[in-house]
């Protein structure tokens, strides 16, 4: 399993707005007004790359995007969008084998985390961590089941979706991991916690404090 979705890359969306409409959209797209002018920013795992024609919407230029993605079918459709004047690298890799020797401004792991197993979901937040400046933000947005919020029609729907993945040998996570404390012991602070399709997306922007 290495978390790449080239079997179903050109149909990823479809099932995407079928199943949640546009929650997944929206609690991307939402986030992006903070989003700080001329900044460097990291997406991993950034899928169809349509985030990068939403980003050019808010500033048409002056932005240095390195775009990672394990799916070279992914890598593909995202080349073919509209970024208008901003720089974009893309990057063929998975995010355990990519290595930089900058910091970034901002990252995006949009729907990242579920697809790692514990020790591997570790890893990867201490390298990002790593790749973030001081007090740079951090856009997350994934599933989110707790007490609060798990209700029955969520731990099924997450169930079948691992199930569809694992099928598809895709995926290697069995169960979402909460990457809250992950964050909060490493000393970052919530500047922004919006929730969509009744509650089971979770979009929060973090800011780095230490």
């Amino acid at each position: 399993m290495n978390n790449n979705y080239d079997k179903i890359a050109n149909h990823y969306d479809t099932l995407s707005r079928l199943v949640f409409f546009k929650s997944q959209v929206n609690a991307q797209i939402n986030q992006l007004q903070h989003l700080p002018k001329d900044s460097s920013v990291l997406i991993v795992g950034g899928g169809t790359g349509w985030i990068l024609e939403e980003i050019a919407k808010i500033y048409p230029s002056g932005l240095k995007i390195v775009y990672v993605e394990i799916s070279a079918k992914m890598i593909a459709i995202s080349q073919k969008r509209n970024c208008k004047n901003n720089q974009i690298k893309f990057v063929h890799l998975g995010i355990e084998d990519f290595v930089v020797d900058i910091v970034f401004d901002v990252i995006l792991t949009p729907f990242l985390f579920d697809n790692f197993a514990a020790q591997r979901a570790a890893k990867v937040f201490d390298q990002l961590n790593a790749y973030l400046k001081k007090d740079g933000l951090w856009f997350l947005v994934d599933f989110s089941l707790n007490k609060n919020n798990g209700n029955w029609w969520k731990w099924l729907l997450l169930k079948s979706m691992y199930s569809f993945f694992k099928l598809l040998g895709i995926v290697e996570a069995n169960h979402l991991i909460d990457m809250n404390p992950y964050f909060l012991n490493a000393g970052y602070k919530i500047l922004e916690l919006r929730s969509y399709y009744g509650n089971f997306i979770k979009a929060v922007i973090f800011k780095k404090i230490k």
